[in-house]
C-alpha cells in the first residue's frame, strides 16, 4: 500500500512539476527536493497536531476513566513529542527554504538562508519547550524571559548572518577575486554567511566579520604582476 502511494505520488510530482522541466536536468533534480521536503514537511506538522491529540486524549481522558492515573506524566511526554517532532519540523523546513532559494542561486546562497533560519527555528523551539515545562503563567513567563535572554545572546551572531547573507546575494566580491578590505589586501578564499576569508599577499589568512564588511568600502584592485 504504502509503495502504490509513494509511486502515485512520484507520477503526479513528476507530471505537475518536473515534465515542462525535462531539458535541465540539475534543476529538475532541486525542483525533485523541493516538493518532497515540502511533502515532508506537511506531513510531519499533520503528525504533530494528531499525536499532540491523541496523547492528551488518551492521558487526560481515556486513561483516567478505566482507572488509570498517568496525568502527571504527561507533560513530560508532551515535550518529549514536541521536542523529537519539532526537531524534524525545523529540518524540513529549512530543507524548503534551502531548495527554494537553491532554484534561483547558487548553493552558496541558499546554504547560508538555510543555516540562519535552522539557528532561528532552534531558538523558537527551545522557547516553546521551556513554556511547555513551567506550564500556564509561570511558562509564558519562562518562554517569553528565555526567548529574550536568547534574542540578546544571539542578536550579533544573527546581524553578522545577515549581514552575510546581503553581501552573498549582492556579491560586490566573489571567491579568487584580489580585494582590499578594512586594510588588509589579499585573495578572497571563502565567502560565509559569517566571515569573509582572504589571504595576504605575505601568507597571512585574515578573518573579516560580514557586518564589518558591509558598512565599509570594499576595493577590487588590480592583482599584483608576479615578477621573475
Amino acid at each position: 500500500m504504502q509503495n502504490s502511494l509513494s509511486y502515485y505520488l512520484n507520477i503526479t510530482v513528476f507530471i505537475i512539476f518536473l515534465l515542462p522541466l525535462q531539458s535541465n536536468p540539475e534543476t529538475v533534480k532541486i525542483r525533485t527536493s523541493y516538493v518532497k521536503s515540502i511533502v515532508k514537511l506537511i506531513i510531519l506538522i499533520a503528525m504533530m497536531f494528531i499525536l499532540s491529540a491523541l496523547f492528551a486524549y488518551v492521558f487526560l481522558a481515556y486513561l483516567p476513566s478505566v482507572g488509570i492515573r498517568l496525568q502527571p506524566y504527561y507533560g513530560y511526554v508532551n515535550v518529549a513529542l514536541t521536542l523529537i517532532l519539532g526537531m524534524l519540523i525545523v529540518f524540513a523546513f529549512t530543507d524548503v527554504i534551502y531548495y527554494s532559494m537553491r532554484l534561483r542561486y547558487a548553493h552558496d546562497i541558499a546554504r547560508a538562508f538555510h543555516n540562519v533560519f535552522m539557528m532561528i527555528g532552534i531558538g523558537a523551539l527551545i522557547t516553546i519547550i521551556a513554556g511547555e515545562v513551567g506550564g500556564g503563567l509561570a511558562g509564558v513567563s519562562v518562554g517569553g524571559f528565555l526567548g529574550i535572554v536568547i534574542g540578546f545572546g544571539t542578536q550579533q551572531v544573527l546581524g553578522q548572518a545577515i549581514a552575510g547573507l546581503f553581501l552573498l546575494i549582492a556579491r560586490p566580491y566573489k571567491i579568487n577575486d584580489y580585494v582590499t578590505i578594512l586594510g588588509d589586501t589579499g585573495n578572497v578564499n571563502d565567502v560565509g554567511i559569517l566571515f569573509t576569508e582572504i589571504t595576504k599577499d605575505d601568507g597571512t589568512k585574515v578573518l573579516i566579520p560580514s557586518n564589518i564588511i558591509l558598512s565599509n568600502k570594499v576595493y577590487l584592485p588590480p592583482r599584483p604582476q608576479k615578477t621573475g
